[in-house]
Formats: structure tokens, sequence, C-alpha cells
């Protein structure tokens, strides 16, 4: 015989699970979609591309080896095979490398950024450091933060970062955790340095991107690692060798 006892205990068990998973239906549908699209540049490469706040970025770095009137950019070998790439004043990229010597992407230096012709796809240009800023703001760094340098903010370079269990994803690393809440996608692919070695420690550790915007002979870039779940902003030698990524006009 089933008691009054029973009979309550079993409403209260079944008027909770209704209250959590009514819950979790208000959540997921308090969860705005996020708008993609895609872009093609002038070497008919396509990229995803994603709106965050009120701006449209490409979700994958830029692998453009023209500029935007087909002018082709000066290759340069990728380390230890070269010890030019710090020598070079005008536009220049090299192939980024995995382990196993494949190309994952490319690598340009600033002069790529500054030249006329343009290297972003049509309707499309490189980001200013005003515009990464706004970018972490819509991310939810503060004005107080937005401005130094250095690493800034919280939780803005996690939400930047692609999952770990995706290609180019980011090494293990205590509490700090790989979302890509942004659909920003980036990739731990390391750099170039000013004088042309690699960069450590390197793939599945690093990430650096360009900005459009120069200070005296150097230019502001940012900078994500496996250890921080902020955004660090610096700027340095025009040398490096940096992922780019484009924002739309």
């Amino acid at each position: 015989m089933i008691t009054k006892i029973k009979i309550l205990r079993y409403t209260f068990i079944l008027l909770t699970l209704t209250t959590v998973i009514n819950g979790c239906k208000k959540k997921e549908e308090a969860t705005p979609e996020q708008e993609t699209g895609s872009v093609s540049d002038v070497d008919g490469k396509e990229y995803k591309t994603v709106k965050i706040g009120n701006q449209w970025w490409m979700a994958e770095d830029l692998r453009s080896t023209r500029y935007r009137d087909s002018t082709s950019l000066h290759a340069v070998p990728p380390p230890p095979f070269d010890t030019t790439w710090s020598k070079f004043t005008t536009g220049v990229y090299c192939n980024n490398l995995d382990n196993q010597n494949s190309i994952i992407g490319v690598l340009y230096n600033w002069y790529v950024v500054n030249d006329s012709r343009g290297i972003a796809p049509k309707g499309w240009h490189i980001p200013t450091d005003a515009e990464w800023k706004q970018l972490e703001q819509n991310l939810g760094m503060s004005s107080a933060d937005v401005d130094n340098t250095g690493w800034r903010g919280s939780h803005e370079g996690e939400k930047l970062k692609v999952i770990r269990s995706s290609i180019g994803g980011w090494s293990d690393y205590g509490s700090v955790w790989a979302t890509n809440e942004s659909g920003f996608s980036a990739k731990a692919y390391g750099c170039r340095m000013f004088d042309g070695s690699w960069g450590y420690p390197g793939q599945g550790s690093t990430g650096f991107w360009w900005t459009a915007t120069a200070e005296n002979n150097s230019a502001w870039y940012r900078y994500l690692d496996y250890k921080n779940a902020n955004v660090f902003r610096y700027y340095g030698p025009k040398t490096y060798g940096f992922s780019i990524r484009c924002v739309k006009d």
C-alpha cells in the first residue's frame, strides 16, 4: 500500500525534476543564436565569419599569399632554413608548419599589414588596436582594463580560444579552459620571432595576431597562451611573424 507520505515524496521529486527541466529549457531559449557567414580572399580561399557584438570577424586566420591587386607576396622559407626574415622592411610571409612539416597556416610580418595594396578580402580590413579593444569589451572586458598593456581582463581569452579537442586546440593548464564562446576560434599556432626563429613554447601553447596600429618603429598585437584566461596587449618589432584576422568594413 502506498502511504500518504510516499505520495507526497514522489510528488516533491516530480515537481523538482520539472523545475530543473524547465529551467534548462529557459536557459537554452535565452541563449542568442550566433550569426555566421563566409568570405573569400583574392586567392579564392573561403573563410568562416562570425558576428561578435556589432562587428563581423573572420573566424579563421588569413591564408592569402597575394594582395588584392593580385601581386604575390614574397615567400620566405620557415626556420631553420632561413636567416633573412629579420632583414625585410617590405611585406613577406612564411608557411607555418606543424611537427610533421605540414602547412597549417601563414605568418606575416607587419609590413604586409601596412601595405596599401591590401591583403584583406574586399570589404574587409585588418583590425586596428581600437577594434580589438571593441571585440574585447564585447566579450566582457571592462573599460578600466581594455587600455592597459600586458595581461588584461578575466576570461575573454578563454572565450576567444578554439576548444581543446579541435585542430589547433590549446594545451591543458589548471583551471584555464578554452570555451570559444565567441565563435572567434583562435588557434594555438605560435609565431615567428623578430629574428626569424620560431617562438617558444609555440604550437599548442601560444597564438599571436597583428593589429593595424603602429607605435613608432613597432606595432600593436594581441597574444593568447595556454596558461592565461585573459588577453595580452602590447607592441613589438614589425619583423615578428604573426597571424592575421580581418574584420568587416
